[in-house]
């Protein structure tokens, strides 16, 4: 996997995995949420249902009232009309009411006549519920409700009901009343689809921003990558066209060298060998023949000097003969020599393990720091680093001198720096440039210390 792809990634899986979690924590919260309005909703609307009950309980009451207070009339007369009254009171499709003495023998039930007369006080639902006898206990605990299974007029089927039961104190009898919850549990189920619903767009929702917001990261990435890309191409071929530019400058110069200098050192000494071999031939006097011989061989030695500064300026002999540290030991002593500056200096790294091309990077690196501090700083201190890191060298060069603006394009675009920095850039290396006026200045690069190809 590219490295591009590995960052598009880590950008992309984080908001993922953030966005699973809290989809998922939403969709608990939301769920937990609506089972509690759900529970709340149903109270409301069973309370409410008690309320209609015990107000239907407190009409029928009123309505046989009359007839308990009547004394002109017996008690057994007023019995029948108290359960006459009661048997005939209706209300809404499934609305009734039922009496039962204190042990549990039913006297009024108008939708199931066959129950008159018998005794209930055992009779259970199919839940195992005892519930006229538990109406009865509610009843004489001054009235109450109760919740049970029963079979429901309108469609035959066992439904939940909760009834309220109070007492005819006259005659012990329980009466109550009772409402079906089917009609509360379809609208509970029809407020749990609505909730359900609506978690489930707003999940709709959040999947969709989330699949939005990626296809955005995405496409910003890209689109960063491919901006990227060309900004990296261009430098490149700007590096590659600087780098050309390089070689095409040095190898004229090095031409220009051999012709102007090493050249016209050669044809002089020869010139003056054929003088004094013409001057032996005509049996000149000796003093003649010498001088002729000597300014041959002050040009041999000039050629010698010539040939050897262009050696050291392609790679410094120093560096196959000694090694690196010793190289930069001697570039340091000249430098101190010439200047007479504080170096301090902190070089721990294994020049074994170090290729050809960070070796004459690093030398080049520290001789044009040291020409730029000598020409330019006016520092009477300078701090040089080299150190082994997990494969790289790290390199810093920090003078006390009077530093410059770093706003200043021109110096920062200037033939020392720039070639520094190329130079470093071509090994795929780091560098960085700080200073301030009066602060000084720091030189920091980071370079492979293992083998590569040749580009220097």
């Amino acid at each position: 996997m590219k490295l591009k792809s590995k960052i598009l990634l880590l950008t992309i899986a984080p908001l993922i995995c953030v966005t699973a979690i809290i989809s998922y924590l939403g969709f608990i919260f939301a769920n937990n949420l609506a089972e509690q309005e759900l529970k709340i909703y149903e109270y409301n609307l069973i309370k409410v249902k008690k309320e209609a009950l015990k107000d239907q309980s407190d009409l029928a009451f009123s309505a046989i009232q009359s007839i308990l207070a009547n004394s002109a009339i017996s008690d057994s007369t007023a019995k029948a009309q108290v359960k006459k009254l009661l048997s005939e009171l209706t209300y809404g499709e499934d609305g009734y009411f039922f009496v039962y003495d204190e042990y549990g023998v039913n006297l009024v039930h108008p939708t199931q006549p066959d129950f008159i007369g018998q005794n209930l006080w055992e009779f259970e639902d199919t839940l195992g519920n005892p519930l006229i006898k538990l109406l009865i206990q509610a009843a004489q605990n001054g009235g109450g409700y109760h919740r049970y299974l029963w079979e429901k007029p309108s469609t035959g089927q066992q439904e939940e009901k909760i009834s309220y039961a109070a007492m005819i104190e006259r005659w012990q009898w329980m009466f109550g009343t009772g409402l079906y919850l089917d009609d509360i549990y379809n609208e509970l189920e029809k407020a749990e689809a609505i909730i359900n619903q609506n978690i489930q767009n707003s999940f709709i929702v959040i999947l969709l921003i989330v699949t939005i917001t990626i296809i955005l990261v995405i496409l910003l990435g890209l689109g960063i990558n491919l901006h990227e890309h060309r900004l990296a191409d261009q430098r490149l071929k700007d590096l590659i066209q600087r780098f050309i530019r390089l070689q095409v400058s040095e190898r004229r110069k090095f031409s220009r060298e051999l012709h102007d200098g090493i050249n016209q050192l050669l044809v002089s000494c020869k010139f003056r060998i054929e003088l004094a071999i013409k001057a032996l031939n005509k049996g000149s006097i000796t003093s003649d023949i010498q001088e002729h011989l000597d300014l041959a061989d002050h040009g041999i030695v000039q050629s010698i000097q010539e040939i050897r500064q262009i050696s050291h300026d392609l790679r410094p002999a120093l560096l196959d003969d000694l090694g690196l540290k010793a190289a930069l030991k001697t570039l340091l002593d000249e430098f101190i020599a010439r200047t007479k500056m504080q170096v301090e200096t902190h070089f721990t790294f294994d020049e074994t393990s170090i290729s050809d091309d960070t070796e004459i990077i690093l030398y080049r690196l520290i001789q044009e720091c040291l020409s730029n501090v000598e020409k330019h700083a006016q520092a009477s201190k300078l701090i040089l680093v080299i150190e082994q890191k997990h494969k790289r060298l790290e390199f810093k060069c920090l003078d006390n001198g009077s530093g410059f603006n770093m706003k200043d394009r021109k110096l920062l675009s200037g033939i020392g720096l720039r070639n520094m920095r190329e130079r470093v850039e071509l090994i795929s290396g780091e560098f960085s440039c700080r200073s301030a006026l009066g602060k000084g200045t720091e030189i920091k690069a980071s370079l492979e210390d293992i083998a590569g190809s040749s580009n220097i």
